[in-house]
């Protein structure tokens, strides 16, 4: 190969390279989200056993933000947290078990009690996959509110949701 070609190609895969961790950055590790303002329900996505982002949902919920707390417990068999009061807290296991799931469910929830304003509870690396997909399924205006991703499943996190996403654009366009 010529110098110059391989130069050119070098250059190449050193723009592509940034394109990628430039993305990677933007759609998942700092993505969009929100602060906490008043709705009409809390969404806690599943798929922690720990229920860390069912904690935040509840936390939030007594904090005022919404009388109701809508948690899904994903495939996990854990318990649904206690209601504190004046917090109505609804379990679901999603079907299919995942954001999907998660989605579909929450969507036909707010279609049925007409909520119009919705927090989600979702990692940070999946804030936007889960937005897009809430987006498909409900018309409620969606606020997204991140926990902070365990910072030592981060990169197979980042590799899961590149996977995600792709399926979510291509493979699984409808709520």
């Amino acid at each position: 190969m010529p110098h110059s070609l391989w130069t050119r190609a070098l250059a190449v895969g050193v723009f592509v390279l940034v394109l990628l961790f430039a993305a990677t950055a933007r759609l998942f590790l700092w993505p969009p989200t929100d602060a906490p303002a008043k709705v009409d329900a809390i969404v806690a996505l599943g798929g922690d056993p720990g229920q860390r982002r069912a904690h935040v949902a509840i936390k939030l919920a007594e904090a005022g933000f919404a009388p109701v707390a809508v948690i899904s417990l994903g495939g996990y068999r854990v318990p649904c947290p206690a209601a504190p009061r004046r917090v109505r807290v609804i379990c679901f296991h999603p079907n299919p078990v995942d954001t999907r799931g998660e989605a579909e469910y929450a969507g036909r929830l707010a279609a049925r009690n007409r909520w119009t304003r919705l927090i989600v509870v979702a990692e940070r690396s999946q804030a936007t996959r889960a937005r897009l997909l809430f987006k498909r399924c409900t018309a409620a205006h969606l606020l997204i509110v991140p926990v902070e991703d365990r910072l030592s499943h981060l990169p197979l996190d980042v590799v899961y949701e590149w996977g995600a996403l792709f399926k979510a654009l291509v493979l699984k366009t409808s709520c």
